[in-house]
């Protein structure tokens, strides 16, 4: 995480450290942030409010909480739905920062669909200045507000619960592009049998974006690490890094290491 206010942009760096704190924690309070940064509580209140505004933050008495996932009404009282969005919330927030830090200004990048791509898409730095390719609706709203990320979403049929588009339209749109990096979201990956998915049509999607991508990247945390799910994506050999979080054993990591896989903890 950033240490230190820059003079050039005081306040937009105060600005990159709240949020990355919010992710990392879950909670900033006032006086806590006006100690760090040696400056006044009416100052932080002035940053928490602008960063309200850019919907970067949700101001509670005393300090900020992050946004809630942005739900469309017919899943806000899904309970499945926010289970999903809730599991190990805490390591893929910190999995989301560290991925968000490999991406600099000026690439294209694309997300597969995710509850931890999600958190890539909300860690993007204030001032990114990149491209998102994205078959997903709510990685693309989520981006909405950001005049620094220009966002292309795919065609596509789309799937209920994760509002991915997928099949022809949706290939045919990936296909036009070719990006630096690609952040994966799985339902698996295990180092002899593969990136795997729940869903064929997802697999079909994800396998393009690998195709198109300069460098590939997993972002999953240690829970979906061995596990083996029904659909391939691509042999793990195929991946350039693994993003995972510090519940991750070494027992767990090392296949991955032996296969030459750069390996990062968050």
């Amino acid at each position: 995480m950033t240490d230190l206010v820059t003079p050039e942009n005081p306040a937009a760096a105060r600005a990159q450290i709240i949020v990355e704190k919010l992710l990392h924690t879950g909670t900033v309070a006032v006086d806590e942030l006006a100690a760090l940064f040696g400056v006044s509580v009416a100052t932080v209140r002035r940053d928490l409010v602008e960063l309200e505004q850019r919907g970067r933050l949700r101001r509670t008495h005393g300090g900020a909480v992050p946004v809630e996932p942005l739900l469309y009404e017919p899943f806000r009282y899904d309970s499945s739905f926010h289970e999903q969005i809730d599991r190990n919330l805490a390591e893929k927030r910190r999995i989301g920062l560290a991925a968000a830090a490999l991406i600099q200004p000026g690439e294209t990048i694309s997300l597969t669909a995710g509850t931890t791509t999600t958190q890539v898409t909300r860690s993007l730095r204030p001032g990114a200045n990149v491209t998102v390719v994205t078959n997903t609706v709510n990685v693309a709203m989520e981006l909405s507000h950001r005049s620094d990320v220009r966002v292309f979403v795919t065609g596509g049929f789309l799937t209920g619960g994760w509002f991915s588009l997928v099949g022809p339209a949706t290939a045919q749109a990936l296909s036009q592009f070719y990006v630096d990096k690609v952040f994966i979201g799985v339902n698996g990956i295990d180092a002899e049998r593969g990136l795997t998915s729940l869903h064929p049509e997802e697999a079909a999607v994800i396998q393009v974006m690998l195709r198109q991508a300069k460098r590939r990247i997993v972002v999953a945390d240690h829970t979906k690490l061995g596990v083996v799910a029904t659909s391939l994506i691509c042999p793990t050999v195929e991946v350039h890094q693994l993003i995972t979080d510090t519940g991750a054993t070494e027992a767990q990591l090392a296949p991955f290491r032996q296969l030459g896989i750069e390996v990062l903890l968050a």
